[in-house]
């Protein structure tokens, strides 16, 4: 329960924080442009609002509502979220959006998405500039990587270490090495101290290579003990850290990456098991290869009610690699920051096609995937580099030329400029209407995969 209020928490604020400046972005060049803003509301208020108030003077009631499912500013003259058709047949007031010439009103309509923009690139700069950059370079992975049959297939051997794609070389392991393995022609390798090339096949689904049990590739961790809980079953066995588990209930193993495999087949059965079959499926037996004596010893342990051994295991990307730090002045890490966050707002765009697959329709979530992004544990750098990649997610999301989203509005408003021709009150209407329809529906399909990723 902890885990999730943690998470929930960093997700409203990160949610909160965007959101202002996002409608702060339509607020400003509003008022720029000397436009009323009738209200500013944090999370939509359907029947009911928490709280609003209006300052002495203003014309803006701010306010918060119940629904935390985005935000809005009521722009006098513009039809919205709102669907205000009253106030559209009214005469058109001077301080109205629709009194306003065109490429005002398309300021006003892509000031959102503009400091959703320049807010991620800022965050990325000042992480940097906090924290600077710190990984482990994949040449240090001394240990190498593991790799699925498909893999194999291709010609990649367990223990490789990932040097390179085509020509571009890796500095680190991380989704990109996935986006460039899936596209590349060619992969380099360093297989027992010598630089091998392996040939891809170019076309590769990335979203397939990352759901794939095992990964197509994945960093190799070693079945060495790092602890031992208290008495656990792997305590009770006599199971001591630097024990080396190597077999387990007949199958023989020496990673961490095939005992997982191993163990979700257990998981499987277990969903279908009875209860007297359960029982018995917590009776296991351990081949331990001793640290102290070299040997190699079974042994027979009882599983916990969860069916868990009770270990952690060696983890080599914390005790055997040596990592670098790359740190970051002031004037550096502004053109870093920006650097950095075009690389993942063109991975982002460039993934977006596996949504049309039905994995990828699958793995569309809404609040529920977002909020399993967060750490269990609260981590600045961690919050803000999350925040910036949702609202770079979110900038994009919104210019797509959506009726109800920003890019809707801003699509209808470069045709009229180029036309010269204003589309009618009532056609604005009626795409909004659809819009608003769309994305009621796609935010209900979101919602329909956390449940059934959060129940299966």
């Amino acid at each position: 329960m902890e885990v999730f209020f943690i998470r929930a928490l960093q997700l409203i604020l990160c949610f909160s924080l965007l959101i202002i400046l996002h409608e702060g972005g339509h607020f400003f060049f509003a008022k720029l442009f000397k436009v009323r803003v009738e209200k500013f509301c944090l999370f939509f208020d359907p029947w009911l609002t928490l709280f609003k108030f209006k300052p002495k003077k203003s014309d803006t009631t701010y306010a918060m509502g119940w629904l935390p499912l985005g935000g809005y500013v009521k722009i006098a003259g513009m039809i919205d979220e709102s669907m205000d058709t009253e106030q559209m047949k009214q005469p058109v007031k001077p301080w109205e959006f629709r009194a306003k010439p065109a490429w005002q009103r398309l300021f006003i309509m892509v000031g959102g998405v503009l400091v959703n923009f320049i807010t991620a690139f800022v965050i990325y700069a000042a992480v940097l500039f906090t924290w600077g950059e710190t990984y482990v370079p994949v040449r240090n992975m001394t240990y190498g990587f593991k790799f699925s049959e498909q893999a194999k297939q291709i010609g990649f051997r367990d223990g490789d270490i990932l040097l390179g794609a085509d020509d571009k070389m890796f500095t680190r392991f991380d989704g990109n090495v996935y986006r460039d393995l899936s596209e590349a022609h060619s992969a380099k390798v360093l297989r027992q101290g010598k630089e091998l090339t392996i040939t891809m096949p170019g076309d590769l689904n990335m979203l397939e290579m990352v759901k794939q049990q095992p990964r197509f590739v994945d960093v190799l961790v070693p079945s060495k003990v790092d602890s031992v809980v208290p008495k656990s079953a792997a305590a009770q066995a006599g199971i001591l850290p630097g024990d080396m588990i190597v077999g387990f209930n007949g199958k023989s193993f020496n990673t961490v990456n095939d005992f997982s495999i191993i163990r979700g087949s257990l998981d499987d059965v277990l969903v279908q098991a009875s209860h007297a079959d359960s029982a018995r499926l917590r009776q296991a037996t351990l081949v331990v290869q001793r640290s102290a004596t070299g040997q190699t010893d079974t042994v027979n342990v009882k599983l916990d009610a969860d069916y868990m051994l009770g270990i952690a295991w060696y983890n080599p990307l914390q005790h055997d690699y040596k990592s670098v730090t790359r740190h970051f002045g002031l004037v550096e890490s502004i053109p870093a920051g920006f650097t950095h966050g075009w690389d993942v707002l063109s991975g982002y765009v460039d993934d977006l096609k596996y949504l049309f697959t039905a994995d990828g329709a699958k793995s569309v979530g809404s609040f529920g995937a977002i909020g399993s992004l967060f750490p269990t544990q609260w981590d600045w750098c961690r919050f803000w580099e999350l925040t910036a990649f949702i609202s770079l997610m979110l900038a994009f999301m919104n210019i797509l030329p959506i009726p109800a989203l920003d890019g809707g509005h801003v699509f209808f408003l470069l045709f009229e400029v180029i036309t010269r021709r204003k589309p009618s009150d009532k056609f604005m209407e009626r795409a909004q209407a659809v819009g608003m329809t769309l994305l009621l529906l796609l935010m209900a399909f979101a919602i329909f995969n956390d449940f059934r990723n959060f129940l299966f």
